[in-house]
């Protein structure tokens, strides 16, 4: 599963620990992780955590997705600190289980807890290739060599264009600020009729 999981290898996840009902997985928290508030976004801490709930909690050939996850937030973290989710099974019973995820910082601070909910299905893993080589490190999963941990790739498209905000005159500035811009591509034509359909009020979509 690790092996195809784009989005895990993206962040630079590394599975340190994998067995039946448990794992423990971590990741260095990147510039391009934080918020607004230069600490990292809490999506993130929950995308680490729920990548070591999928590993505990795929424990054979079937597969076996979230029903649902509640997180809280207890701790904030910052760029270069490295994070690790250990998930635990705490209980299963036919085709649904119980998890509990706790995240730590590198000085074992706890800084979320998560209690994950499974489903086990019928499908089984799609027939895709494994994230491609890129030399940057292995992870390990139960002792074994998994591969190594894909770089991140620069998303194709439209970019936003960064540009530095203007000092407020208290000596700082707040630092770049990105701009949106029109995604390229042709824009759609009017449609009399369907605004003539519409009411002069805003619509909510």
């Amino acid at each position: 599963m690790m092996q195809r999981d784009r989005a895990s290898a993206m962040l630079g996840m590394v599975v340190e620990h994998d067995a039946p009902g448990e794992s423990r997985v971590s990741m260095t928290v990147r510039d391009d992780m934080l918020n607004g508030f230069a600490i990292t976004h809490g999506g993130l801490v929950f995308t680490l955590a729920d990548t070591a709930f999928a590993i505990a909690c795929n424990e054979d050939e079937r597969v076996t997705v979230a029903g649902g996850a509640d997180i809280t937030f207890l701790k904030s973290t910052t760029s270069g600190q490295i994070l690790t989710a250990t998930a635990q099974r705490r209980a299963r019973s036919g085709r649904t289980g119980l998890y509990d995820i706790r995240v730590t910082d590198e000085t074992g601070d706890l800084v979320a807890e998560v209690r994950g909910r499974s489903i086990t299905t019928d499908r089984r893993p799609p027939a895709t290739p494994p994230v491609p080589s890129t030399g940057s490190g292995t992870s390990t999963v139960a002792g074994a060599s998994v591969g190594p941990v894909a770089e991140p790739v620069e998303a194709s498209g439209p970019r936003a264009v960064v540009r530095p905000v203007p000092s407020t005159g208290s000596g700082t500035s707040v630092g770049p600020v990105a701009e949106p811009i029109e995604a390229s591509g042709p824009r759609p034509a009017n449609n009399p009729e369907r605004e003539e359909a519409l009411p002069t009020t805003e619509v909510s979509r």
